[in-house]
């Protein structure tokens, strides 16, 4: 008998400075808090899958000159993917790209928290 994975069931970004990125996600993307985060995490009520900054792993060094989350697309949903890019470039976010078409609507890349390069679409 093979045991198959449903999908994706939690994600977490590993980043040196866990309040600054909470709060990066809380101010600049309205993400709110779940009630209860492990020690060195903060978890948000996200649905369907829940999204939290955390510590690094043991054994995971993110003082390298690597981008971190480099080869993985984190996507995120909005209803109005040109309205939250002008809330961050309003903001002062990094390097935010240019709203574009895609297939899952409109959509357009940002750097996050410690160089994240995250997506946003929708709207």
């Amino acid at each position: 008998m093979t045991v198959a994975v449903e999908g994706p069931d939690f994600i977490a970004l590993q980043v040196r400075d866990v309040p600054a990125a909470a709060t990066f996600f809380e101010e600049r993307l309205g993400l709110r808090r779940a009630p209860a985060s492990p020690p060195g995490a903060v978890v948000f009520a996200t649905a369907p899958i829940p999204f939290a900054v955390r510590e690094p792993l043991p054994g995971t060094d993110l003082t390298g000159d690597a981008r971190p989350g480099l080869g993985v697309a984190l996507w995120l949903r909005t209803p109005d993917a040109g309205a939250l890019r002008e809330q961050l470039l309003a903001a002062g976010t990094e390097d935010v790209g240019p709203l574009l078409d895609s297939p899952f609507g409109r959509m357009f890349s940002f750097t996050g928290p410690e160089g994240y390069r995250l997506t946003a679409h929708g709207g």
